[in-house]
């Protein structure tokens, strides 16, 4: 991993380095870059692929105290980390949350991103999204301490397979999912950042709503892909971001729940070379 510092403190991200159009990959709640590892090893061969391990619960340096740890803040580090690494018409290729971030990022500051690719994500109404979503927002009302003591139970995998934690995100990353929840119980200042980040993130549920109201000033390219099989975000919300955006195209993908890059990575990496290499 490599550290950049950013205004917000230091983010670790990961960098294949190569040749080939840039691809920036952006991960969800409770999640980190390893989410991408092997959509990655896949794309590495004839792209450069850069994947933040972004504020969002699963990180292990913690941001500045006065972090705006919000999903437009959020963005905005996602923006400064293109501007920093000087990076310019990349794919920006956002799943779960990762897509929800994206989606400001075209609304707010896409000036150097050239095509957005948007897999099973948060969209519209769907904050905080489905069961599992739900049961995180009420998690993150507690006192760190708390919060603590009730994510103890992701230790077991019976737990983290139910709907309640990453049971209905994805049917084969069980092995990854397991060390995401690590830095939270093992480091208390990472645990707080996660409460406070948690909070601000579902302060304002009706965000993407008037996120979704804008992109259709996004006049790039975009791909929309969805997990055919997904329980957390709505088919039809994949189908409606495609049609509020003047450039996409909608696809889905078999046998995956929400987190496709765990679930069919070939698929995706597929689906994303294709993408980036139009004819």
């Amino acid at each position: 991993m490599n550290d950049i510092e950013l205004s917000m403190g230091t983010v670790q991200y990961s960098d294949s380095g190569g040749e080939g159009p840039v691809v920036v990959l952006l991960h969800g709640l409770l999640m980190d870059a390893s989410l991408w590892d092997a959509v990655i090893t896949d794309l590495a061969a004839d792209h450069r692929c850069i994947a933040p391990t972004l504020p969002l619960g699963a990180h292990r340096r913690p941001m500045s105290s006065g972090a705006d740890l919000s999903l437009p803040g959020i963005a905005g580090l996602i923006s400064e980390l293109l501007e920093r690494m000087d990076l310019h018409d990349v794919v920006l290729v956002g799943n779960d949350t990762g897509g929800a971030l994206a989606q400001l990022v075209m609304r707010e500051d896409a000036k150097r991103v050239g095509r957005v690719v948007l897999a099973s994500c948060e969209a519209f109404d769907n904050l905080p999204p489905g069961l599992t979503g739900r049961v995180l927002a009420f998690a993150g009302k507690l006192p760190p301490a708390l919060f603590g003591l009730f994510m103890q139970q992701l230790r077991l995998r019976a737990v983290r397979r139910t709907a309640l934690a990453f049971g209905t995100l994805t049917k084969r990353g069980d092995a990854t999912t397991a060390g995401w929840i690590r830095p939270l119980l093992e480091q208390p200042e990472i645990r707080r950042e996660t409460v406070r980040m948690i909070r601000a993130v579902f302060a304002d549920t009706s965000l993407l709503e008037k996120t979704a109201e804008e992109l259709a000033h996004f006049d790039r390219p975009a791909l929309v892909v969805w997990a055919a099989d997904d329980r957390v975000m709505p088919l039809d919300h994949g189908r409606r971001l495609a049609f509020q955006l003047p450039q996409a195209r909608f696809t889905t993908v078999e046998d995956s729940y929400t987190l496709i890059p765990l679930d069919q990575p070939g698929d995706l990496a597929r689906l994303i070379r294709e993408f980036a290499h139009p004819e």
